[in-house]
């Protein structure tokens, strides 16, 4: 249960005076739902109020205070006619301008002939001074309430500052004083204050370095956030080590069989993978291994002689996917790739229904399938299996820690190797995989093609698409990915409609489009046909980013490349080369660039080079929007910068293994202090598998 000092902070946001339904809707954009996303909602800046001065002495185009004396009011002659009010002080007069407001509020607030202060730009207007709207406009006796340095917090379209300001500061009101979780020593020697006082500190600044990522209360939120990840981290590795593991060594002869029947070698990377997972599997612990491998290093194959290996031991393995489309394409490689050893396959999606879904899950139950690839169906109460052995996640990212324990809870002792096609950078794999042992496939197999890379500005559209005019007569494939819209999947589509409708013109009929709002079926049916004979050119939102492979395809066209993160734009470049055929990959960009945008481009011709990119990527961009999504698996740092706090993370990984060395249920008084820190993060699932919580 969350401690019942954290209820207040857990409370929607509409529990705050003056936010209602309509308000809520956009502090939960941009900041969260909950009271407390507005504690980790940092102000981006500040303006200093305290500076009162003249109307004459006051700077044009900046915050100012002054002190004035009321005039008169000047209603507008329309509705949409402005409402001005003069003002006055001894140095000259000033008109406030008011757009859409009522005259009886503005004579309520600025009666004629008070004094009053005001609070906002001052600019100019057919060379006299106005001030639109001002922030403040309070009695001089409410001047300590104005007069103050005022942080400023990211907004989002239709909230207005004051708004957000004021929730922030009734959030910031409603912070408990919680137990110290933190080692004593540790606050002493980094002069630390306590959690609360340090998040009333973080959102009172008082100079711009306050806003800083160095200030010792930003490091102690950091710290609280970074730590809370770790200890998750940890322990959900303990708890799935807790169980007694089992061996499950086999005797290589099936695995010599696939590997005898490959119509390739393996890289050194592929077989010291392989010997890795064998080695963790072969032991008494369970294994929980990350096999990351760069676009195209030949994770299936690594995989496929683990869950072979799983079924010479005597059990069965299940390997499980994000999407319908990937499920179906890992199972049809599989299928080839395992035929030589006779191992019997299935296959179990979402659109499985009837007799014949009954009929793969009596299979399984039976120990009828040695390995079952499938999607989220795989999580369902009804699926049984007759001895599941080991458990293969592929693009782990989009799938949460619970859904990874409810797999393994479907074996006794299952080890569990989970996969990903983005290289993420050394300190990321700390953050978001700190709980697993790590296998990196950094080499590709040979014979794979070096893809040209070309940067273009988007007036050659017509140009690039005459090429590939060409190029299909010429008997290749194509994608043409369509722009990323930020939030919006209806104008991604209709990005990608138009340009379907725009190429089908040029090309004729034999042009697919492929997005997220088809259903499985539909995009199935589209991507055999463009894998088979009937399509030449795919339009496609990024839907194809990860592991869709036709080896025909050897062009890729991506529309505003300047909108995609590196790692996904590397993903997509992926989808080529596959085959013995040169490749290109063509990125097209709306000048003018920004220094990240050309930085980013740049990259990416040069180097291919998966590893290279994601740290680079982390680099230009700092860890927030890493990898493009926000459901990339890298938990998001909103108190901590992965690049300025990375000793804070070694700091937070060392006090991990020494808490849970000396208290692995924490019972202790820290203990407990340490279990508020993960539910004040949201770590919830992690405190269920603790054997006393």
């Amino acid at each position: 249960m969350r401690p019942e000092s954290l209820y207040p902070l857990f409370a929607p946001v509409t529990s705050l005076t003056g936010i209602g339904p309509r308000l809520s809707a956009l502090v939960a954009k941009a900041a969260g739902p909950n009271v407390a996303d507005l504690l980790w909602h940092l102000p981006s800046g500040l303006i200093d109020r305290r500076h009162i001065v003249s109307i004459a002495e006051a700077p044009i185009g900046t915050v100012v205070s002054l002190r004035v004396q009321v005039d008169r009011h000047l209603p507008g002659g329309s509705s949409r006619a402005p409402y001005r009010v003069q003002v006055s002080d001894e140095s000259g007069t000033l008109t406030l301008v008011f757009f859409h407001v009522k005259g009886d509020w503005l004579h309520k607030t600025l009666p004629a002939g008070t004094e009053r202060l005001i609070s906002g730009v001052v600019e100019t207007f057919n060379d006299a001074r106005q001030m639109a709207h001002p922030d403040h406009m309070v009695p001089l006796e409410e001047q300590a309430n104005v007069a103050t340095i005022e942080p400023v917090y990211p907004l989002t379209g239709g909230l207005p500052g004051k708004v957000m300001s004021r929730a922030v500061r009734q959030a910031v009101a409603l912070a408990p004083d919680l137990p110290e979780w933190l080692d004593p020593h540790l606050v002493a020697r980094e002069n630390w204050p306590s959690w609360q006082q340090a998040i009333r500190r973080q959102h009172s600044p008082e100079t711009a370095g306050d806003l800083g990522l160095t200030p010792p209360w930003r490091r102690r939120l950091a710290y609280d956030e970074l730590l809370s990840n770790q200890l998750a981290l940890a322990l959900v590795r303990a708890s799935l080590k807790r169980g007694a593991g089992r061996v499950l060594a086999g005797d290589g002869a099936l695995r010599g069989k696939i590997i005898a029947g490959l119509p390739f070698s393996l890289t050194g990377a592929q077989i010291r993978s392989a010997a890795e997972i064998a080695a963790d599997m072969a032991e008494p612990a369970r294994m929980l291994r990350l096999l990351q491998g760069d676009v195209g290093a030949g994770k299936t194959v690594v995989a496929l002689l683990a869950m072979t290996q799983a079924v010479e031991a005597g059990a069965q393995a299940a390997m499980m996917a994000p999407t319908e489309i990937l499920a179906r394409q890992h199972f049809i490689t599989l299928e080839k790739l395992a035929a030589p050893a006779g191992l019997r396959l299935a296959l179990l999606t979402g659109r499985d229904k009837g007799k014949p879904r009954q009929k793969i899950l009596d299979a399984l139950a039976a120990g009828e399938i040695d390995v079952i690839v499938g999607t989220h169906a795989l999580f369902q109460a009804e699926v049984v299996f007759h001895d599941l052995g080991l458990a293969v996640i592929d693009e782990q990212h989009r799938f949460g820690v619970q859904q990874r324990l409810d797999l393994a809870a479907k074996g006794r002792a299952v080890d569990m190797l989970v996969m990903t096609a983005t290289p993420i950078p050394r300190t990321l794999t700390l953050t978001a995989y700190g709980d697993m042992d790590v296998s990196r496939l950094d080499e590709k197999p040979p014979g794979r093609q070096k893809i040209d890379t070309r940067v273009l500005p988007l007036n050659r559209l017509e140009d690039v698409a005459g090429g590939i005019l060409r190029a299909v007569a010429g008997g290749t494939k194509a994608y043409w990915v369509c722009p990323l819209i930020e939030e919006s999947e209806t104008s991604d589509l209709a990005a990608a409609e138009e340009r379907h409708q725009h190429l089908q013109s040029l090309l004729g009929p034999r042009v697919g489009l492929l997005h997220g709002k088809m259903k499985a079926a539909e995009k199935d049916a589209v991507m055999a046909a463009f894998a088979g004979d009937k399509l030449d050119v795919l339009v496609a939102t990024t839907v194809i980013e990860v592991g869709v492979d036709v080896p025909q395809a050897t062009i890729m066209v991506v529309e505003h490349a300047e909108r995609f993160g590196l790692a996904q734009l590397h993903q997509l470049r992926g989808r080529i080369g596959r085959g013995d055929a040169h490749s290109t990959c063509m990125l097209l960009y709306a000048p003018p660039l920004g220094e990240i945008a050309q930085a980013r481009l740049a990259i990416l011709k040069e180097s291919d080079d998966g590893f290279r990119i994601a740290e680079e990527d982390l680099r230009l961009r700092g860890t927030g929007e890493l990898l493009g999504t926000r459901q990339s698996g890298v938990p998001e740092c909103r108190l901590a910068d992965l690049l300025a706090h990375d000793e804070l993370l070694a700091m937070a990984r060392d006090d991990t293994k020494l808490i849970l060395a000396q208290d692995p249920d924490l019972e202790s008084p820290r203990g407990q202090a340490l279990r508020t820190l993960l539910y004040l993060f949201e770590r919830d699932a992690v405190v269920k598998t603790l054997r006393s919580g």
